[in-house]
């Protein structure tokens, strides 16, 4: 197996000083280090978790949507439940690698990297329900808007077209973004690479020298790229609400729906990356670069947008009482107190009560507690997708259809297992192969190195 060539010794003890130009190089390219039994036990979980969604997938495509829970009026279900889910995820790593760049936060520096590949593999997830949600998934290109001879035009007023472009527009450009920022950090690690490895980094690092002419040029093209990503944190998931918004179903048609869903999106996109840096943190003792101080920021971001979906929460009740239109006051009435009112104060106490915790600096500055947030957040975050989707078909218009009752079946719940395990292979995958923490930026933020420092000459 191509290994990595140890430059330098192996790292010592954390200690209180700030790291050299070396420790950086050392400690950061040490996770590139071939796995060991914790790694491959854990690839082995989510691969078994990966199979099992595929074989759940497999006897759709054999019997048909029949086996899952849909039955009138309820067709979107669990499958858009989970593309929302997963598109909201994305967002925190284009707020926090672009927006905040373009803010010049150098608290970012550590953990834009990891939210970066995270918004990759999200949508790359994300795009898979789609098609999961055709009962003829070998279809699916029927709906792409591309030349040809076929006569297949694509129905543009349809949500799926949108959703097209949504996905297409954000995995081009986030995967773009992703792939050169990488470019000076993989060129270290291509200098003490060996083998296939080696050959893998020359080809990613473009050739890239280090010398002050590509670094001019990498600066102007990497703000250039944040400045074009920035837009896609308030259009993709504002498309993606339109899917919505713009049908005549009680709780779907208003206009908060696209601030909504963004700051929803948000929400949500950082409490994984909280859920994805603390094992991480801990994994390849990273505490020296993912510091404290990092997790209590992303707190605050959590405690931001949670009083956003909040007021949100809040508008939309009102308005629905305002508004004296009996069709929406029954939907959102059947919401709280209905068949799926289980649903709707799960979302309450995960998004509105829990981050509530996060004003107390105790803990924000507790690395167990944000982790256990975290988790809630992300529960409560597909809760709300689940209650948008599914309350709002469960009461329409046709009195007789409020009896129906929609759960997903084990079938869904096998793909929606299968989804977080996709996602989990190609983050191992990804924190094996490249710096999970960008080295280059996290030099920037230490002090210059002198004559007399040690590693200064390194």
């Amino acid at each position: 197996m191509a290994t990595l060539a140890p430059a330098t010794p192996p790292a010592s003890a954390p200690t209180a000083a700030a790291p050299t130009y070396a420790d950086v190089n050392r400690d950061i390219i040490r996770t590139l280090d071939p796995p060991g039994r914790g790694w491959y036990a854990f690839m082995g979980v989510v691969l078994s978790g990966l199979g099992f969604g595929a074989y759940c997938w497999a006897l759709q495509l054999k019997y048909g949507l029949g086996i899952t829970g849909y039955e009138p009026p309820i067709f979107w279900g669990s499958y858009i439940t989970n593309f929302v889910f997963w598109v909201g995820i994305a967002h925190s790593g284009t707020l926090i690698s672009a927006i905040l760049f373009l803010f010049r936060s150098g608290w970012r520096s550590s953990v834009y990297r990891a939210s970066e590949a995270m918004t990759v593999f999200a949508v790359m997830t994300a795009g898979l329900f789609p098609v999961l949600h055709l009962g003829r998934a070998w279809y699916a290109y029927w709906v792409a808007p591309y030349p040809n001879i076929r006569g297949l035009w694509s129905n543009f007023r349809s949500p799926l077209v949108w959703d097209i472009f949504a996905i297409g527009t954000y995995l081009t450009v986030s995967a773009t973004f992703l792939l050169m920022g990488l470019i000076p950090d993989v060129a270290s690690v291509r200098d003490q690479a060996r083998g296939w490895r080696r050959k893998l980094y020359e080809i990613v690092s473009f050739g890239w020298k280090n010398s002050d002419r590509e670094w001019h040029h990498f600066m102007r093209m990497y703000l250039f790229l944040a400045a074009l990503s920035t837009p896609l944190v308030l259009s993709v998931h504002s498309v993606v609400s339109w899917d919505f918004a713009m049908a005549i179903v009680p709780g779907w048609h208003a206009t908060i729906f696209a601030p909504y869903f963004v700051a929803g999106a948000i929400f949500s996109g950082c409490g994984m990356v909280i859920t994805i840096l603390v094992p991480l943190r801990k994994a390849f003792h990273l505490e020296r670069y993912l510091k404290v101080r990092q997790f209590e920021n992303l707190a605050k971001l959590c405690l931001l947008t949670s009083l956003i979906v909040s007021y949100a929460y809040a508008t939309e009740f009102f308005v629905a009482w305002y508004s004296g239109n009996p069709f929406e006051r029954a939907a959102f009435y059947s919401r709280a107190f209905g068949d799926y009112w289980w649903a709707t104060w799960t979302m309450m106490t995960c998004n509105v009560l829990i981050p509530q915790l996060l004003w107390f600096k105790k803990i924000r500055t507790s690395i167990p507690a944000l982790f256990v947030i975290s988790i809630f957040i992300n529960i409560g975050m597909w809760s709300e997708r689940f209650v948008i989707i599914v309350t709002s078909l469960a009461h329409e218009f046709e009195p007789w259809q409020w009896g129906s009752y929609y759960l997903p079946r084990w079938p869904e719940i096998g793909i929606l297992v299968g989804s977080f395990c996709w996602f989990a292979m190609w983050f191992l995958l990804f924190v094996k192969f490249f710096p999970s923490v960008a080295i280059a930026e996290v030099k920037e933020a230490l002090p210059p190195p002198t004559k007399s420092a040690p590693g200064a000459r390194r």
